[in-house]
């Protein structure tokens, strides 16, 4: 998620990673630095990203100390309250973001801080609202928010592949298909917002009685489509 959030805001990098040959690739993809340790990089900048596994969380704020000026973390599972424990008097910001901030098309999720998070939070979100959409959120459903938007892209691609893998065992070529889908998916979103979120405006414009959306429709439901996602996002919740 850090390089693809790197990728997309496409300026040169200063970074840490425990696997120096990873660091590397990306300053030599976008430029930058790769600093000798966390204590150099926290040394060093306004602010520090943290993109570790959620595991580190306490190593690396040992590493960082209290040399950071302030944190941004987008560590999925770790809540304010952790991070505050983590790093003190420091000041936190948590977003959750998702991965198509690499093509500036992202979705993150900001838990609402505290007064004496402010000023770090309004550059927070300044910084990912480059790379696309940001909701400020409390910070209780910041679990929910994953399970709907930053898993989301894997949905989305999974449902891609079985609308695809349909079309091809009905005869259509893969390529062609994977127009048809992504172009219909990316098409019936922005009309989803155009009509104010009524997705049921929406279907009802595609859905005449008795005809093929109709039928298709019926077919999902009876494969429990609604049930799927209800079990998805309680699976990620309850992590």
């Amino acid at each position: 998620m850090a390089s693809a959030l790197a990728r997309g805001w496409g300026d040169p990098v200063f970074v840490y990673d425990a696997f120096r040959p990873r660091a590397e690739a990306l300053v030599e993809e976008l430029g930058g630095e790769v600093a000798e340790s966390n204590a150099d990089l926290a040394a060093r900048c306004d602010a520090v990203l943290l993109g570790h596994k959620p595991a580190g969380l306490e190593r690396v704020a040992a590493q960082v100390g209290g040399a950071a000026n302030g944190v941004i973390s987008i560590l999925g599972g770790v809540p304010l309250a952790a991070l505050r424990a983590a790093y003190g008097a420091t000041p936190v910001v948590r977003m959750i973001p998702s991965i198509p901030v690499e093509v500036c098309k992202g979705v993150t999720c900001h838990a609402r801080p505290d007064d004496g998070e402010a000023q770090l939070s309004a550059q927070a979100v300044e910084l990912f609202e480059r790379v696309g959409v940001v909701s400020t959120i409390d910070e209780a459903q910041m679990d929910i928010a994953t399970g709907l938007m930053s898993c989301a892209p894997a949905y989305w691609a999974l449902l891609v592949e079985a609308q695809v893998d349909a079309g091809v065992r009905a005869g259509m070529p893969a390529d062609d298909a994977n127009l048809l889908v992504t172009e219909s998916m990316a098409g019936s979103a922005a009309l989803i917002q155009a009509r104010g979120m009524d997705t049921l405006a929406v279907r009802r414009m595609v859905t005449s009685p008795g005809g093929s959306t109709a039928r298709g429709l019926s077919a999902l439901e009876h494969g429990g489509v609604r049930a799927a996602f209800d079990d998805a996002l309680r699976a990620v919740i309850a992590r």
